[in-house]
């Protein structure tokens, strides 16, 4: 099977090589790599370009946010399965895609999640978040548990059928994004139960000046979905707390 990995970049000169080199080592052949750089103007697609010969699509282009510049790398994706590596983002291993397809082959899954790390954003080597994924239920989607976003590699003509990240949230589409897919639809779901990526913590889902806004979106889709809007935040929030815990005793080598 064929992988579409998408990777979005707006000024991310200090990290986005780490993100394509990624990509670029592993040992899975059949990759289709597109990176959507939204006009940066640090340098980056300086840096994005010194992998031309190697990445499938490269398009640069202003835009209004990362939800779209994800939509348009999706729109240009060829492949059977869809997959996401931010530009301050690194793919655990070498591995991590020829394992992913040999589970989903398996499985003859649509969606497929893993595990997650999310790490210091200058030592890479310490560990702020452990995220294990766990067993999926649908249940537990209502009680505000939900995957590590980049940690999904989902069928491309599954999303084709059930639609893109709606871009008019700023902050949260990856929430509404994952509760329809895991929750207002029935998809054949599986948990492989290994690492698959490293994010830096500092993200724009960890920007403290950006977590009222967020606030604000995740209660207006878990409303629009039928849940208790605030319960289901909270809840969704105490979800984290075992990751910081479990960090403290993580080591990476």
């Amino acid at each position: 099977m064929k992988v579409s990995i998408i990777t979005c970049c707006y000024n991310r000169a200090a990290t986005i090589r780490g993100a394509i080199e990624s990509v670029l080592a592993q040992d899975y052949s059949d990759i289709e790599y597109i990176v959507v750089d939204g006009a940066s103007k640090d340098g980056s697609l300086d840096v994005i370009n010194e992998y031309k010969d190697r990445i499938t699509t490269i398009l640069s282009e202003p835009d209004h946010g990362m939800y779209e510049a994800i939509n348009k790398g999706i729109r240009l994706a060829t492949g059977d399965i869809v997959a996401l590596v931010h530009s301050d983002d690194f793919l655990y291993d070498n591995h991590v895609v020829s394992d992913v397809v040999k589970e989903m082959e398996k499985t003859g899954a649509d969606f497929l999640y893993a595990d997650g790390l999310f790490v210091d954003a200058s030592n890479t080597q310490k560990v702020v978040r452990n995220w294990i994924g766990g067993k999926y239920s649908r249940r537990k989607v209502k009680f505000g548990w939900l995957p590590l976003h980049p940690t999904c590699y989902i069928k491309r003509n599954v999303i084709e059928q059930h639609g893109l990240y709606d871009e008019t949230y700023k902050m949260a589409a990856d929430t509404d994004f994952l509760i329809r897919y895991l929750y207002e639809v029935r998809l054949k779901v599986t948990y492989l139960h290994r690492y698959v990526i490293r994010m830096r913590m500092g993200g724009m889902s960890t920007d403290r000046s950006r977590m009222k806004a967020m606030w604000k979106e995740d209660v207006a889709i878990m409303r629009k979905h039928g849940f208790s809007p605030v319960a289901t935040k909270l809840m969704k929030m105490m979800w984290k707390v075992p990751q910081f815990v479990t960090a403290k005793f993580l080591t990476l080598r």
